[in-house]
Protein backbone atom coordinates (compact mmCIF):
# COMPACT_ATOMS: atom_id res chain seq x y z
CA UNK A 1 0.00 0.00 0.00
CA UNK A 2 1.16 3.51 -1.24
CA UNK A 3 2.09 5.24 2.53
CA UNK A 4 3.27 8.33 1.32
CA UNK A 5 1.80 10.65 3.03
CA UNK A 6 1.61 14.70 2.09
CA UNK A 7 1.67 17.35 4.85
CA UNK A 8 -0.56 20.37 5.23
CA UNK A 9 0.65 23.72 6.01
CA UNK A 10 0.55 24.75 9.43
CA UNK A 11 -0.90 27.78 11.14
CA UNK A 12 1.24 29.30 13.87
CA UNK A 13 0.41 27.85 17.08
CA UNK A 14 -1.32 30.34 19.63
CA UNK A 15 1.13 31.81 22.54
CA UNK A 16 -0.34 30.64 25.77
CA UNK A 17 -1.91 33.73 26.95
CA UNK A 18 -3.79 33.56 23.80
CA UNK A 19 -5.36 30.58 24.71
CA UNK A 20 -9.00 30.22 26.18
CA UNK A 21 -8.00 26.27 27.31
CA UNK A 22 -5.04 24.15 27.31
CA UNK A 23 -6.67 21.10 25.41
CA UNK A 24 -8.60 21.26 21.84
CA UNK A 25 -8.81 25.21 22.25
CA UNK A 26 -10.93 25.97 19.12
CA UNK A 27 -10.83 28.86 16.76
CA UNK A 28 -13.26 28.99 14.51
CA UNK A 29 -14.62 30.71 11.21
CA UNK A 30 -17.77 30.17 9.95
CA UNK A 31 -18.73 29.94 6.43
CA UNK A 32 -22.11 29.75 4.51
CA UNK A 33 -21.72 26.09 4.29
CA UNK A 34 -19.52 24.92 7.03
CA UNK A 35 -17.72 25.77 10.03
CA UNK A 36 -13.83 25.54 10.04
CA UNK A 37 -12.04 25.05 13.23
CA UNK A 38 -8.53 24.95 14.46
CA UNK A 39 -8.01 23.03 17.48
CA UNK A 40 -4.50 23.48 19.54
CA UNK A 41 -3.92 20.95 22.96
CA UNK A 42 -0.24 22.19 24.72
CA UNK A 43 -1.23 20.06 27.60
CA UNK A 44 -0.81 16.46 28.43
CA UNK A 45 -4.36 14.91 28.25
CA UNK A 46 -6.56 11.98 27.78
CA UNK A 47 -10.18 10.30 27.14
CA UNK A 48 -10.99 14.37 25.63
CA UNK A 49 -14.20 13.93 23.84
CA UNK A 50 -14.83 15.74 20.65
CA UNK A 51 -18.40 15.77 19.21
CA UNK A 52 -19.85 16.50 15.48
CA UNK A 53 -23.51 16.74 14.73
CA UNK A 54 -22.81 16.94 10.88
CA UNK A 55 -20.14 15.08 8.89
CA UNK A 56 -16.50 16.38 9.62
CA UNK A 57 -13.60 16.38 7.73
CA UNK A 58 -10.32 16.68 10.17
CA UNK A 59 -6.63 16.57 9.37
CA UNK A 60 -4.05 16.68 11.64
CA UNK A 61 -1.28 19.97 11.47
CA UNK A 62 1.27 18.84 14.19
CA UNK A 63 1.84 17.04 17.06
CA UNK A 64 0.18 13.43 17.35
CA UNK A 65 -3.29 11.91 18.43
CA UNK A 66 -4.10 8.82 19.94
CA UNK A 67 -7.78 8.46 19.35
CA UNK A 68 -11.14 6.60 18.44
CA UNK A 69 -14.19 6.85 17.07
CA UNK A 70 -16.56 6.08 20.02
CA UNK A 71 -18.63 3.72 17.96
CA UNK A 72 -16.81 2.60 15.06
CA UNK A 73 -12.86 1.79 16.45
CA UNK A 74 -10.65 0.52 18.19
CA UNK A 75 -7.63 3.56 19.55
CA UNK A 76 -4.79 4.71 16.93
CA UNK A 77 -2.44 7.05 16.22
CA UNK A 78 -3.56 10.15 14.47
CA UNK A 79 -0.65 12.20 12.59
CA UNK A 80 0.11 14.72 10.40
CA UNK A 81 -0.73 14.05 6.77
CA UNK A 82 -3.81 11.83 7.83
CA UNK A 83 -7.33 12.60 7.76
CA UNK A 84 -10.45 11.32 9.38
CA UNK A 85 -13.78 11.43 7.99
CA UNK A 86 -16.32 11.76 11.01
CA UNK A 87 -19.89 10.03 10.25
CA UNK A 88 -22.79 12.88 11.47
CA UNK A 89 -23.83 12.48 15.50
CA UNK A 90 -19.96 10.54 16.04
CA UNK A 91 -17.64 11.49 18.56
CA UNK A 92 -13.66 11.41 18.50
CA UNK A 93 -12.08 10.11 22.32
CA UNK A 94 -8.63 11.37 21.68
CA UNK A 95 -5.71 11.12 24.18
CA UNK A 96 -2.66 13.58 23.99
CA UNK A 97 0.40 11.81 25.65
CA UNK A 98 2.90 14.16 24.45
CA UNK A 99 0.97 17.86 24.08
CA UNK A 100 3.35 18.94 26.79
CA UNK A 101 6.57 18.29 24.86
CA UNK A 102 5.31 18.89 21.67
CA UNK A 103 1.62 20.57 21.06
CA UNK A 104 -1.00 19.25 18.41
CA UNK A 105 -2.71 21.24 16.25
CA UNK A 106 -5.70 20.09 13.77
CA UNK A 107 -8.32 21.43 11.82
CA UNK A 108 -12.25 20.38 11.21
CA UNK A 109 -14.84 21.24 8.24
CA UNK A 110 -17.73 20.56 10.00
CA UNK A 111 -19.86 20.38 6.76
CA UNK A 112 -23.45 21.39 5.56
CA UNK A 113 -25.29 18.39 5.15
CA UNK A 114 -27.43 19.58 2.11
CA UNK A 115 -24.75 21.21 0.41
CA UNK A 116 -22.74 18.06 0.31
CA UNK A 117 -25.98 16.34 -0.77
CA UNK A 118 -26.93 19.12 -3.74
CA UNK A 119 -22.77 18.85 -4.69
CA UNK A 120 -23.34 15.02 -5.08
CA UNK A 121 -26.69 15.14 -7.03
CA UNK A 122 -25.33 17.36 -9.65
CA UNK A 123 -22.28 15.48 -10.09
CA UNK A 124 -24.11 12.00 -10.45
CA UNK A 125 -26.61 14.14 -13.11
CA UNK A 126 -24.44 16.34 -15.06
CA UNK A 127 -20.92 14.34 -14.75
CA UNK A 128 -22.04 10.95 -14.04
CA UNK A 129 -18.98 8.14 -14.17
CA UNK A 130 -18.54 5.54 -16.87
CA UNK A 131 -18.80 2.67 -14.47
CA UNK A 132 -22.40 2.07 -14.35
CA UNK A 133 -21.84 0.30 -10.78
CA UNK A 134 -20.07 3.60 -9.29
CA UNK A 135 -21.94 6.99 -8.09
CA UNK A 136 -20.08 9.79 -6.80
CA UNK A 137 -20.86 9.06 -3.00
CA UNK A 138 -19.00 9.34 0.33
CA UNK A 139 -17.88 6.34 1.91
CA UNK A 140 -18.80 6.53 5.56
CA UNK A 141 -16.46 3.43 6.48
CA UNK A 142 -12.98 4.66 4.51
CA UNK A 143 -12.76 7.47 7.26
CA UNK A 144 -8.99 7.21 7.83
CA UNK A 145 -7.30 8.37 4.40
CA UNK A 146 -3.55 9.36 4.03
CA UNK A 147 -3.43 12.97 2.05
CA UNK A 148 -2.44 12.33 -1.28
CA UNK A 149 -0.96 15.87 -3.25
CA UNK A 150 -4.80 16.33 -4.79
CA UNK A 151 -6.20 16.59 -1.25
CA UNK A 152 -4.21 18.48 0.47
CA UNK A 153 -4.19 20.96 -1.65
CA UNK A 154 -7.39 21.50 -1.55
CA UNK A 155 -7.64 21.41 1.84
CA UNK A 156 -4.81 23.87 2.31
CA UNK A 157 -7.32 26.25 -0.27
CA UNK A 158 -10.19 25.87 2.13
CA UNK A 159 -8.02 26.80 5.18
CA UNK A 160 -6.62 29.73 2.89
CA UNK A 161 -9.89 31.05 2.17
CA UNK A 162 -11.71 31.21 5.84
CA UNK A 163 -8.72 32.18 7.17
CA UNK A 164 -9.17 35.24 4.96
CA UNK A 165 -10.22 38.62 5.83
CA UNK A 166 -12.30 38.89 2.30
CA UNK A 167 -16.22 39.43 1.22
CA UNK A 168 -16.17 37.51 -0.91
CA UNK A 169 -14.93 34.75 1.06
CA UNK A 170 -18.52 32.56 1.12
CA UNK A 171 -18.80 32.19 -2.50
CA UNK A 172 -15.26 30.97 -2.97
CA UNK A 173 -15.49 28.90 -0.71
CA UNK A 174 -18.29 26.76 -1.82
CA UNK A 175 -16.05 26.37 -5.11
CA UNK A 176 -13.30 24.77 -3.14
CA UNK A 177 -15.32 22.65 -0.74
CA UNK A 178 -16.80 21.35 -4.27
CA UNK A 179 -13.31 20.45 -4.95
CA UNK A 180 -12.66 19.22 -1.19
CA UNK A 181 -15.80 16.69 -1.84
CA UNK A 182 -14.39 15.45 -4.96
CA UNK A 183 -10.65 14.95 -3.96
CA UNK A 184 -12.13 13.40 -0.88
CA UNK A 185 -13.93 10.87 -2.68
CA UNK A 186 -11.13 10.14 -5.00
CA UNK A 187 -8.99 9.54 -2.00
CA UNK A 188 -11.31 7.24 -0.55
CA UNK A 189 -11.56 5.59 -3.99
CA UNK A 190 -8.02 4.80 -4.15
CA UNK A 191 -7.60 3.69 -0.77
CA UNK A 192 -10.51 1.17 -1.25
CA UNK A 193 -8.56 -0.12 -4.49
CA UNK A 194 -5.07 -0.45 -2.90
CA UNK A 195 -6.69 -2.61 -0.10
CA UNK A 196 -8.44 -4.05 -3.16
CA UNK A 197 -11.94 -3.66 -1.52
CA UNK A 198 -13.31 -3.29 -4.52
CA UNK A 199 -11.65 -5.98 -6.64
CA UNK A 200 -13.92 -7.45 -8.96
CA UNK A 201 -16.85 -5.59 -8.10
CA UNK A 202 -16.76 -2.36 -11.00
CA UNK A 203 -14.33 -1.75 -14.16
CA UNK A 204 -11.97 0.39 -12.17
CA UNK A 205 -11.66 -2.92 -9.13
CA UNK A 206 -10.74 -4.89 -12.56
CA UNK A 207 -8.31 -2.56 -14.06
CA UNK A 208 -6.43 -1.32 -11.00
CA UNK A 209 -6.54 -5.55 -9.66
CA UNK A 210 -4.80 -6.54 -12.95
CA UNK A 211 -2.51 -3.57 -13.39
CA UNK A 212 -0.76 -4.79 -9.48
CA UNK A 213 -0.19 -8.02 -10.57
CA UNK A 214 1.36 -7.59 -14.08
CA UNK A 215 3.56 -4.73 -12.96
CA UNK A 216 6.19 -6.47 -13.96
CA UNK A 217 5.37 -6.77 -17.67
CA UNK A 218 4.56 -4.55 -20.23
CA UNK A 219 1.47 -3.34 -19.85
CA UNK A 220 -0.94 -1.82 -22.49
CA UNK A 221 -3.54 0.32 -21.95
CA UNK A 222 -5.52 -0.61 -25.12
CA UNK A 223 -5.57 -4.34 -23.95
CA UNK A 224 -6.75 -2.98 -19.95
CA UNK A 225 -9.78 -1.28 -21.44
CA UNK A 226 -10.52 -4.07 -23.87
CA UNK A 227 -10.63 -6.41 -20.60
CA UNK A 228 -12.62 -4.34 -18.76
CA UNK A 229 -15.17 -3.62 -21.34
CA UNK A 230 -14.82 0.15 -22.00
CA UNK A 231 -13.17 2.65 -25.12
CA UNK A 232 -9.76 3.64 -24.21
CA UNK A 233 -10.80 7.42 -24.21
CA UNK A 234 -14.04 6.01 -21.78
CA UNK A 235 -11.10 4.25 -19.74
CA UNK A 236 -9.15 7.41 -19.37
CA UNK A 237 -11.58 9.27 -17.71
CA UNK A 238 -12.75 6.29 -15.57
CA UNK A 239 -9.54 6.53 -14.07
CA UNK A 240 -9.28 10.55 -13.52
CA UNK A 241 -13.46 10.92 -12.24
CA UNK A 242 -12.25 7.57 -9.86
CA UNK A 243 -9.19 8.43 -8.83
CA UNK A 244 -8.24 11.80 -10.01
CA UNK A 245 -5.05 10.56 -11.94
CA UNK A 246 -4.27 9.35 -15.44
CA UNK A 247 -4.04 5.38 -16.24
CA UNK A 248 -0.20 5.96 -16.97
CA UNK A 249 0.71 7.76 -13.83
CA UNK A 250 -1.33 5.14 -11.92
CA UNK A 251 1.01 2.18 -13.46
CA UNK A 252 4.01 4.26 -12.99
CA UNK A 253 3.19 5.23 -9.18
CA UNK A 254 2.51 1.54 -8.26
CA UNK A 255 5.13 0.18 -9.99
CA UNK A 256 7.46 2.88 -8.08
CA UNK A 257 6.06 1.95 -4.92
CA UNK A 258 6.38 -1.80 -5.57
CA UNK A 259 10.40 -0.65 -6.13
CA UNK A 260 10.71 0.69 -3.32
CA UNK A 261 9.11 -2.71 -0.95
CA UNK A 262 11.97 -4.46 -3.46
CA UNK A 263 14.69 -1.87 -2.54
CA UNK A 264 13.95 -1.86 0.69
CA UNK A 265 14.25 -6.17 0.79
CA UNK A 266 17.30 -5.76 -0.73
CA UNK A 267 17.21 -6.71 -4.40
CA UNK A 268 19.41 -5.37 -6.94
CA UNK A 269 18.97 -2.63 -8.86
CA UNK A 270 18.58 -4.30 -11.85
CA UNK A 271 16.56 -6.98 -10.32
CA UNK A 272 14.50 -4.23 -9.09
CA UNK A 273 14.13 -2.50 -12.15
CA UNK A 274 13.00 -6.14 -13.72
CA UNK A 275 10.64 -6.90 -11.51
CA UNK A 276 8.29 -3.56 -11.96
CA UNK A 277 8.50 -3.90 -15.68
CA UNK A 278 11.55 -1.05 -16.52
CA UNK A 279 13.65 -3.21 -19.47
CA UNK A 280 16.57 -0.62 -18.57
CA UNK A 281 18.13 0.14 -15.52
CA UNK A 282 19.12 3.45 -16.64
CA UNK A 283 15.80 4.37 -17.33
CA UNK A 284 14.05 2.93 -14.20
CA UNK A 285 17.37 5.13 -12.20
CA UNK A 286 16.24 8.38 -14.31
CA UNK A 287 11.54 7.72 -13.23
CA UNK A 288 12.73 6.74 -10.06
CA UNK A 289 14.96 9.87 -9.03
CA UNK A 290 12.15 12.03 -10.69
CA UNK A 291 9.33 10.50 -8.48
CA UNK A 292 11.09 9.87 -5.43
CA UNK A 293 13.61 12.84 -5.16
CA UNK A 294 17.25 10.45 -4.70
CA UNK A 295 18.48 7.30 -6.51
CA UNK A 296 17.66 3.95 -6.17
CA UNK A 297 20.79 3.25 -4.86
CA UNK A 298 20.35 6.47 -2.46
CA UNK A 299 16.76 5.16 -1.70
CA UNK A 300 18.39 1.56 -0.75
CA UNK A 301 21.33 2.81 1.21
CA UNK A 302 19.03 5.03 3.72
CA UNK A 303 17.03 2.37 4.32
CA UNK A 304 19.46 -0.14 5.38
CA UNK A 305 20.76 2.76 7.55
CA UNK A 306 17.54 2.93 9.31
CA UNK A 307 17.24 -0.42 9.94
Amino acid sequence: MNTNKILLNTPELKGEKQLLHLVENQTKFNLNNCEFSIYETHKAAYGVKLHFETIAFTAMLRGKKYMKLENKTNYFDYLPGESVLVSPGETMVIDFPEADETPSQCISLSLNPEFIESSLNHLNYHLPKIDETSKWNIQRDEYFLFNNQSLASATNNIMRIAMDDNSQKDIMADFALKELLIRLMQTQARSMVEKNIAKNKSRIGFAVDYIKKNLHQKLSIDNIAKMAYVSKSNFFKMFKDELGTSPNDFILQERINRAKELLASQNSIKETAYQTGFSDTNYFTRVFKQWVGVTPKSYQDKIVFNI
